[in-house]
């Protein structure tokens, strides 16, 4: 086996036109696999860099996070990218162990995930997404979404005032307001889901434990859920699945990872999947050690 064989599904150029909102974007590809598994799901695009373009404009206009975008291209430098090369925008990806209706965000991946019933199928949207910063951590655990607002106004906490005595106590509604022009408030006091008046930040560590969404993002997602939505916020860098009865792995390295950790996380889910085979390790550790978040065949045919 080739090591560092990638599901790139049926890989297709692609040029910006208006930016989407979320993904997949075929609808036939949200409809969730029948099946007692993970499975991949959607499908990476290859896009030609233009020139004087840098990997976090593409990010924006691609509506990908900017560090799962750097993650799937380690060789690319993100700020002076040759003009001409090709990289791939990961839109394809497996989905989080027991995944169930309403908002699943994965700390790991920069990434929520939207799972509803419709006609008897479960499908699911995918929007990046901005956490907190080292010291404003995301809080992990179940919730629930308690309020919905539009153009909310913002009072910045005490907390952050101290941090920065020059900001305002009251921030209202409008271009300038950091929570964008929508709140989805959660059961967890003073955090929420919201869109942001800087979209460079989605898909990064740099809130203050909130959670950031592209103001297209958090217009769809607003319209979709309702007060007593579950929401489901874990950290989950180890992903398994099965495709064409072959092993996926996908890995989204933390900056603090702990490889034996990600290797056992990855040993513990093969054991719950319907799968025997052999494994090529060599595989599984580069992806590891590399944490590119592309779902990845670590099975010897």
């Amino acid at each position: 086996m080739k090591n560092f064989i990638i599901y790139l599904c049926a890989l297709a150029w692609i040029s910006f036109g208006n930016a989407w909102a979320w993904y997949p974007q075929r609808l036939e590809q949200s409809l969730l696999p029948q099946t007692d598994y993970p499975a991949l799901m959607g499908e990476h695009r290859a896009y030609k860099i233009g020139v004087g373009e840098t990997l976090i404009e593409i990010a924006r206009q691609a509506g990908l996070g900017y560090l799962a975008l750097c993650r799937a291209n380690p060789d690319t430098d993100p700020w002076l990218p040759p003009a001409g090369d090709k990289i791939i925008l990961p839109y394809a990806f497996l989905l989080p162990t027991d995944i169930k209706p309403g908002i699943t965000i994965n700390l790991a991946e920069f990434r929520l995930y939207y799972v509803w019933q419709e006609q008897n199928r479960l499908r699911v949207r995918v929007y990046p997404v901005g956490i907190g910063s080292s010291g404003w951590d995301t809080p992990q655990g179940e919730f629930e979404i308690t309020e919905k607002i539009v153009h909310p106004v913002w009072y910045a906490p005490a907390s952050i005032r101290k941090e920065n005595p020059r900001l305002a106590a009251r921030i209202p509604a409008g271009p300038d307001n950091p929570l964008g022009e929508y709140w989805l408030g959660l059961s967890a006091r003073g955090y929420g889901i919201h869109g942001t008046s800087k979209p460079y930040g989605v898909g990064r560590r740099i809130s203050h434990g909130c959670l950031r969404l592209y103001p297209a993002d958090i217009r769809d997602l607003f319209a979709r859920v309702k007060p007593g939505t579950t929401v489901r916020i874990i950290r989950q860098p180890v992903k398994t699945g099965l495709k064409d009865g072959k092993l996926l792995l996908e890995v989204h390295r933390p900056d603090d990872a702990d490889t034996d950790s990600l290797l056992l996380a990855f040993k513990q889910q093969v054991t719950q999947l319907p799968w025997q085979g052999v494994i090529n390790m060599q595989t599984v550790e580069k992806e590891i050690a590399h944490g590119r978040g592309i779902a990845t065949i670590v099975s010897d045919d």
